[in-house]
């Protein structure tokens, strides 16, 4: 049972970096409306057609992936965890980094946090600076 979203999205980057679809499949809620979007690719639903997309990624290998720069927004039970993600790819002139834009959302279960909602989209080198605006009002 994960004790925080940040456990639990831990273990999410570790199960892609070892292509563990069932440890994997184990961190996502049990919720009929699941849903994933690969960088590029259509909103998948529901816990067998994210099994069968992530499955099709596998067949490729493990993902050397990395989150990076994350921010959270927590309130009550549920998480939202904006995500930059360092994929290390193999390219002619050697290991190279590319980009992915990520939202998690995740809830609170009676089974620990659980992943409802993973959204991932093709970034650039430019993505890894932030436009962040101050907040007008000071506590």
């Amino acid at each position: 049972m994960a004790g925080s979203p940040d456990d639990t999205e831990q273990q999410f980057y570790e199960a892609l970096q070892h292509a563990d679809l069932d440890r994997l499949m184990e961190l996502w809620s049990d919720e009929d409306e699941i849903s994933c979007v690969h960088p590029g690719g259509p909103r998948v639903v529901g816990a067998a057609a994210i099994r069968a997309a992530f499955e099709a990624v596998f067949q490729q290998g493990a993902i050397s992936v990395f989150p990076e720069r994350v921010r959270r927004l927590v309130n009550g039970d549920t998480a939202i965890h904006q995500v930059l993600e360092r994929v290390q790819v193999q390219g002619q002139d050697g290991p190279q980094s590319a980009w992915v834009i990520a939202t998690n959302v995740y809830m609170k279960t009676a089974f620990g946090w659980r992943l409802v909602v993973h959204h991932a989209s093709p970034g650039t080198a430019h993505d890894i600076q932030e436009v962040v605006q101050e907040p007008t009002t000071l506590h």
